[in-house]
C-alpha cells in the first residue's frame, strides 16, 4: 500500500532540518569564538616573540611582526616612507615651515588645529608689519605667494618643522611632511633569530637540557613507582592493605610548604644542595599516581590475571606483560600531568639550587634571570616563555586522546 506524504508534512520536516542546521552552525561559530578568545593570549606571545624591541612599543599594538623597508641612501641604509604614492626617503630631517589661513580659518584656542590655506617655506611670505585680533589672540599678516602666481593677505597661524622627502631614485622629485606621523613602509617580518638569541643568552639551552633530562627521569620513575604501587594495592592481599593505603593517600592532602623546610634540610644532610639530584630522587614517588593506577587496574578483569598464572607467569611477568599494555591511556595522563609539573616546577628548584651555578639551573629560573637581563626588550622575554611552553603544549596535543581516555577510565574528576 503507497503512503501518500502531504505537502505541508513535507513542509515542517524541512523548515525543522534547516532550524537544525542554523542552530548547529551556530553552535560551531560560537565555539570558534570562544577557542580564539581563549587561545589569542597564546597566539599574541608567539607573535610577539617574533618582533623587534621597537615593533612590541608600538602604539596602538598589532598582532603579526613588522619590519621597516629601507634603502641605501647616501652610503646609508635609511627607511622608506610612502607620500604622494611615491617611495621616498628623509633628505632633511626639519626645515622652517609657516602655515597661513584666513581670518575665518583661525582656531585662536588652538592654532595648531586651524583649517590652513597654505603652508610655504619660511621667509618665504612678506610681513606686512600688522596683526589681527581673533578671539584674544593676535596674528601677523602676511602677503603670501599662492601657487597660481597671485598673492593672497593671509595670518600666520603657527610655525613649524617639516621633514623634506625625496625620491631615492629621482632626489629632484622631493615633498615636505611631517617624519613623525609620515606613513612608513614596512613588511611583515618573523624574527626568528629571537629564538638563537635567547638561547644563547643566559645558556637557556644548557637550561632546557637540565629541564628535559630532570622532567624525563622524574617522569620515568614517577610511572614505575605508580605501576607498582598500584599493582600491589589492587591486586595483592596483605595485612593492613586498605589502611596503609588510605594514609598514603592521605599525604595528598599535605601542602607542600609544609614541606619545604623538612625536604631542604633533608637535601643538605645527604649532600645533594645544589644538584640536579635532589629535583629528580623526592619526587619519583606519588600517592597520586598510585590512586591513579589501582583506579585503572581494578576495572582489569581477574579472569586474565588467574590465566596468567596458570601459564606459570609471575607478578612482576603479569604487570609487565598484561596489565601494562593495557593501561597506555593511564600511563599516558600520568605522565602528562607529571611531564608539565616537572616541567613548570619554580618553587623548588629556586630553593634548593637558586644560588648555585648557571650550569645548573632549569628553565624556569633562567626565565627568571632573563625577565631582569632582557627586560627592556620584551620580545625577547616572550620568546623565552614561547621556548618554556612549545615542548609541553606539543606533548598535550599529541597525547591529547590517551590523556581524555586515560581520565575518563579511571572515573577522576
Amino acid at each position: 500500500m503507497a503512503t501518500i506524504v502531504s505537502d505541508s508534512g513535507y513542509s515542517r520536516d524541512r523548515g525543522y532540518q534547516i532550524r537544525q542546521w542554523i542552530a548547529r552552525v551556530g553552535v560551531y561559530i560560537l565555539l570558534i569564538l570562544v577557542a580564539l578568545f581563549m587561545l589569542f593570549p597564546f597566539i599574541y606571545m608567539v607573535m610577539t616573540s617574533l618582533k623587534s624591541a621597537t615593533d612590541v612599543f608600538r602604539s596602538p599594538p598589532r598582532l603579526f611582526p613588522y619590519s621597516e623597508v629601507t634603502v641605501e641612501y647616501n652610503g646609508e641604509q635609511v627607511p622608506v616612507y610612502n607620500l604622494d604614492g611615491r617611495q621616498m626617503v628623509i633628505a632633511e630631517q626639519s626645515v622652517r615651515f609657516d602655515f597661513f589661513a584666513t581670518e575665518a580659518q583661525i582656531n585662536p584656542e588652538s592654532p595648531r588645529q586651524s583649517a590652513l590655506t597654505i603652508q610655504l617655506p619660511a621667509d618665504t611670505a612678506t610681513a606686512t608689519g600688522e596683526s589681527v585680533t581673533v578671539g584674544g589672540e593676535e596674528f601677523d599678516v602676511y602677503d603670501v605667494p599662492m601657487p597660481d602666481g597671485t598673492t593672497q593677505r593671509l595670518l600666520r597661524a603657527y610655525s613649524g618643522g617639516l621633514g623634506r622627502f625625496v625620491d631615492p631614485n629621482d632626489p629632484s622629485v622631493e615633498t615636505f611632511a611631517n617624519a613623525r606621523t609620515a606613513e612608513q613602509v614596512e613588511v611583515i617580518d618573523f624574527r626568528w633569530e629571537n629564538y638563537n638569541a635567547v638561547l644563547t643568552l643566559n645558556n637557556l639551552n644548557r637550561a632546557l637540557i637540565n629541564t628535559a633530562v630532570v622532567t624525563v627521569l622524574v617522569t620515568v620513575g614517577q610511572v614505575s613507582t605508580s605501576l607498582l604501587g598500584g599493582y600491589a594495592f589492587s591486586r595483592m592481599k596483605f595485612r593492613g592493605k586498605d589502611a596503609v593505603f588510605l594514609v598514603y593517600l592521605g599525604t595528598i592532602m599535605i601542602p607542600f610548604v609544609v614541606l619545604i623546610i623538612p625536604l631542604y634540610q633533608l637535601m643538605v644532610i645527604i649532600g645533594w644542595q645544589d644538584r640536579l639530584a635532589s629535583l629528580i630522587i623526592p619526587w619519583i614517588f606519588t600517592a597520586y599516581g598510585t590512586f591513579l593506577m589501582r583506579q585503572f587496574f581494578i576495572t582489569i578483569p581477574k579472569e586474565l590475571e588467574e590465566a596468567a598464572f596458570l601459564d606459570g607467569l609471575s607478578r612482576f611477568g603479569i604487570l609487565w606483560r598484561i596489565f601494562v599494555p593495557l593501561s597506555g591511556a593511564a600511563i599516558a595522563t600520568q605522565a602528562i600531568i607529571t611531564f608539565l609539573y616537572g616541567w613548570n616546577s619554580f618553587i623548588w628548584p629556586l630553593i634548593i639550587i637558586g644560588d648555585s651555578p648557571i650550569e645548573n639551573h632549569v628553565v624556569t629560573l633562567s626565565l627568571n634571570t632573563l625577565r631582569n637581563a632582557a627586560s627592556s626588550e620584551p620580545n625577547l622575554v616572550l620568546t623565552g616563555a614561547a621556548v618554556a611552553i612549545l615542548p609541553p603544549l606539543i606533548l598535550f596535543i599529541l597525547a591529547q586522546r590517551y590523556f581524555v581516555e586515560g581520565i575518563a577510565n579511571t572515573g577522576l574528576k
